[in-house]
């Protein structure tokens, strides 16, 4: 049975994790063990709760404790449930909860390169991409579209930011992911995959070169808003690739190229 706990105390230390600790205190770098995120909206909930991560409290609204956040309620019992009305949890969170509810998690470990890369054909590597709306929608991309598993590099937006596994539909629980180093281009190598850098370059593959579709292991590499992949990074993969832009438009989105860059390249190209 839930402990259903109605907010008095706006500063009461067990409410910190929703209203005063940053993402990046979240995470807790020092201590990685101990380190939280929080999942918001129920549909974000159950897939981190399918995925076997661990509750260790909710924040909700009043109204969806016998609305959308039962369902929910009936799988983390036991777990404390703090509630209020809409309108003092948006004043005490400083924004709307989306389908009103959050919940604070317990992190896991992150799986190496070489073991998210095994039995793999199709992974992505996002490369300094910082914005956490653009790493969330990239992973629900990765997920729909055919591709195995996302390594970020260290620059990228962690994956499990609030805003990224919500923009994500919390699909970031349901595609393989983890965070490699920097220079990770030569290990995803050495594991068999060719590389593949999106870049509007003029001696570019077109995405749709049949080349691309016949190799065994692709990794799609993608850089950061604005600036792109680094000359380095391109010239160390083994393809340079763009998707052609028409109207005199110089480039898309990186989350737009994503979904572009994986329904060309992803699994399907090798079921038909």
């Amino acid at each position: 049975m839930n402990k259903i706990i109605e907010i008095t105390d706006f500063f009461a230390p067990e409410l910190d994790v929703y209203a005063r600790l940053t993402e990046v205190q979240l995470l807790n770098k020092e201590f990685p063990e101990k380190g939280l995120f929080i999942a918001e909206s129920p549909k974000v909930i159950e897939r981190a709760l399918d995925a076997g991560y661990e509750p260790v409290s909710c924040l909700m609204e009043k109204r969806h404790i016998e609305g959308e956040g039962k369902p929910i309620l009936e799988r983390i019992e036991n777990v404390p449930v703090f509630c209020a009305e809409s309108e003092i949890l948006t004043q005490f969170t400083g924004f709307k909860l989306t389908r009103g509810m959050l919940c604070a998690m317990k992190r896991k470990p992150l799986p190496d390169v070489r073991e998210i890369c095994e039995n793999k054909s199709r992974i992505v590597i996002l490369d300094k991409v910082m914005n956490p709306t653009n790493v969330g929608a990239i992973i629900r991309s990765a997920a729909a579209l055919g591709m195995d598993a996302v390594i970020l590099t260290p620059g990228c937006s962690d994956p499990l930011y609030r805003r990224a596994a919500r923009v994500s539909m919390g699909t970031v629980f349901q595609i393989e992911w983890t965070i490699a180093d920097d220079d990770c281009i030569d290990e995803i190598k050495k594991l068999g995959f060719k590389t593949v850098a999106m870049a509007l370059k003029d001696n570019s593959l077109s995405i749709n070169d049949p080349r691309l579709a016949k190799e065994e292991k692709l990794a799609v590499i993608m850089g950061t808003e604005g600036d792109g992949l680094s000359e380095q990074t391109i010239a160390d993969c083994d393809y340079t690739v763009k998707i052609p832009m028409y109207h005199g438009v110089d480039s898309l989105n990186v989350a737009a190229a994503s979904a572009v860059a994986f329904y060309q390249l992803g699994n399907k190209q090798n079921d038909v």
